[in-house]
């Protein structure tokens, strides 16, 4: 799954260069979904004393709605990115305002002091209103207005955008030499590839309810030696071979 975000102030084109990326990836017979992020803390779906809350305050979690054109399921706490992509099969998710993990970003603005403010990591394009007060580039980035090259900047997205990558502490993980978020600066430069990522290259899989869930490399080994210290005891153990162990946590 290849996951980008595109991010910026209010009113700077956000989604407009989301909605049009959408149609023009699935004009390509891509799949995408989509994330938006809404930075308002009163916001909720939920409304006080529907059918549906009422079963929150009874202990449900999540809470289904399903009606015959939608079905919204509701967690009754912020999810992080990981979770909701967990529900997530496409081959392409926009996120809308999602700053918090490690992915690759299009930049929106109106001026070039929101263009400052907003700079981080992680930055391969530049559009919304801001595009036509720019040149092609801005520190070395390409800026494309959406509304007059749609297609160039879906092009771009194709280049640059790969699958996602984790985003762990330095402190953890840093077998690459970058970090996560410098991995993923130094693969939109082309100064590395998603290949460099030793979690591409893992020895344990860990699959919780069918999602893969990234590990350091140090917790890998601590999982690794302690199935191998039990297993290897075992009479029907061969080295070099796959073992796999299911836990029924449900079960009591």
């Amino acid at each position: 799954m290849k996951v980008f975000s595109v991010y910026g102030f209010t009113d700077t084109g956000k989604t407009t260069v989301v909605e049009t990326l959408i149609h023009h990836l699935k004009k390509k017979r891509y799949t995408v979904g989509s994330i938006k992020e809404i930075h308002y803390e009163r916001f909720k779906i939920d409304t006080p004393g529907s059918n549906t809350e009422r079963h929150r305050i009874q202990g449900a979690d999540p809470v289904t709605a399903r009606g015959y054109s939608e079905t919204d399921v509701m967690y009754g706490q912020k999810l992080s990115l990981l979770e909701i992509l967990a529900h997530y099969h496409q081959d392409f998710v926009v996120c809308e305002g999602v700053t918090d993990y490690n992915l690759p970003k299009i930049l929106t603005a109106k001026t070039m002091e929101e263009l400052e403010e907003r700079w981080e990591f992680g930055v391969f394009a530049i559009s919304g209103r801001i595009a036509s007060q720019l040149g092609s580039t801005y520190r070395g980035v390409p800026v494309i207005n959406v509304l007059t090259h749609p297609e160039l900047l879906c092009d771009l997205v194709l280049e640059k955008v790969f699958e996602l990558l984790p985003d762990v502490d330095t402190a953890c993980c840093n077998a690459c030499g970058y970090g996560c978020r410098g991995l993923t600066d130094q693969i939109l430069k082309g100064k590395a590839s998603r290949d460099d990522c030793i979690q591409q290259n893992r020895r344990v899989d860990l699959i919780i309810n069918g999602q893969a869930i990234p590990m350091v490399p140090f917790v890998e080994t601590i999982l690794r030696n302690t199935c191998l210290g039990v297993v290897k005891s075992l009479d029907g153990y061969r080295p070099n071979t796959t073992i796999e162990i299911k836990l029924n946590e449900r079960i009591t």
